[in-house]
């Protein structure tokens, strides 16, 4: 399948892309013109896109997109906004009109109800938006929503749903593996899963 990637160039993105190449897909990395593309495969494609301000054809072509970027940590209010929520929610409305079946976005832990007093209150109510934004489309779609990230490989090993402990860690590695599980598996579609990695003993 071909899959467009937002967010290819960051932590979670390239291992995504790597990934979903390793299935015998066909990812698309969507990078910005400044975007530091050197930890990207040297074979896989790129198309050119800025979140805050979209081509209309940037989902051209694609079966499937997933959303796995973000403003960042330290960014403004302003460009969460700009990124997290009117970025993906820009994506989303170009993939229900451009043919793409399936839309899966990469969310967070809290973003189903957040906390408006919480320190993360902004960028998780920006994610509830789109996230909401995403269920309410036309598109088939899949939420991943894992706690606290760290850039660790994984070992496959998760806990997915209402058992999932909110102060525990999720694996960027783990993370890739299933946002590339419910890019390409039918029974993903419309679920919402909170996600934590297993740590082993």
């Amino acid at each position: 399948m071909q899959i467009l990637v937002a967010g290819s160039t960051g932590n979670t993105g390239t291992r995504l892309v790597r990934e979903l190449q390793a299935r015998g897909h066909d990812p698309i990395a969507l990078v910005r013109t400044s975007s530091d593309t050197s930890g990207l495969p040297a074979t896989v494609k790129q198309r050119e896109g800025d979140l805050t301000n979209l081509a209309d054809n940037v989902t051209a072509g694609c079966e499937v997109v997933v959303f796995a970027a973000g403003a960042g940590g330290g960014s403004s209010e302003e460009m969460t906004d700009k990124v997290d929520r009117d970025g993906a929610k820009r994506l989303i409305d170009l993939s229900a009109t451009s043919g793409v079946r399936r839309f899966v976005m990469l969310s967070s832990i809290g973003a189903g109800d957040p906390d408006p007093d919480g320190d993360l209150a902004h960028y998780l109510k920006a994610k509830h938006e789109a996230d909401e934004h995403l269920k309410s489309s036309d598109l088939e779609y899949a939420i991943l929503r894992p706690v606290a990230l760290t850039d660790d490989d994984g070992s496959g090993d998760v806990r997915l749903g209402d058992n999932v402990d909110p102060q525990g860690e999720a694996a960027r590695g783990d993370v890739a593996r299933l946002l590339a599980d419910a890019a390409e598996q039918s029974d993903w579609a419309g679920k919402v899963l909170r996600m934590e990695s297993i740590k082993q003993p």
